[in-house]
């Protein structure tokens, strides 16, 4: 099968890069969209089929038949990664440029590695990622630096993870943004 180039963006638009199962080690971690060993762990993905192995493309975004029914409503349930930004990614991949998208989502992976490395408590990982792929990434990094000048060394993770929850919460609140999955129906 071939490889993507950028495996942290799904080509339906999925931001694999943002997901927990991409930040996870061991078994069920997941390369991203075509990454190395993908298959093992999606064997069967009729999106990433279409575009990567018959259209030999990297995103739903580069295709002439975009938007097409594979991906009409693709952004409107959630599995184990939010799918909301999907077909706004691939929009953003049409419009600005895959390159433009991905400078965009590694600043986020960035903000995202920080969050795990330096403030999980050991629970906040979901939620850490659904923040970094979906709430606006200024506000993020400025609710990180906020809660960052407060921390004390004397403070455990617990405490720490609880302080950034909060920042995170009240910036979704004022963005109309929810932090949590969406089951499919």
């Amino acid at each position: 099968m071939p490889t993507k180039r950028y495996p942290t963006i799904g080509c339906c638009g999925i931001d694999c890069g943002l997901c927990p199962r991409f930040h996870t080690e061991g078994k069920s971690k997941c390369p991203g969209c075509a990454g190395k060993d993908f298959r093992d762990k999606h064997p069967s993905c009729s999106i990433l089929t279409c575009c990567v192995i018959t259209k030999r493309r990297e995103t739903c975004g580069d295709c002439e038949e975009f938007i097409c029914k594979r991906i009409l409503n693709w952004d409107s349930s959630d599995s184990f990664v939010t799918h909301r930004n999907c077909i706004y990614n691939l929009k953003s991949i049409r419009e600005k440029g895959l390159d433009s998208f991905i400078e965009q989502q590694e600043d986020r992976m960035q903000l995202l590695k920080t969050l795990l490395e330096e403030y999980d408590d050991g629970r906040s990982k979901s939620f850490y990622c659904l923040s970094a792929a979906l709430l606006p990434i200024g506000e993020l990094s400025s609710a990180m630096e906020r809660v960052g000048k407060v921390v004390q060394p004397e403070n455990d993770r617990k405490h720490v993870g609880k302080l950034m929850r909060e920042a995170f919460a009240g910036i979704a609140t004022k963005s109309s943004v929810e932090l949590s999955y969406r089951k499919k129906t």
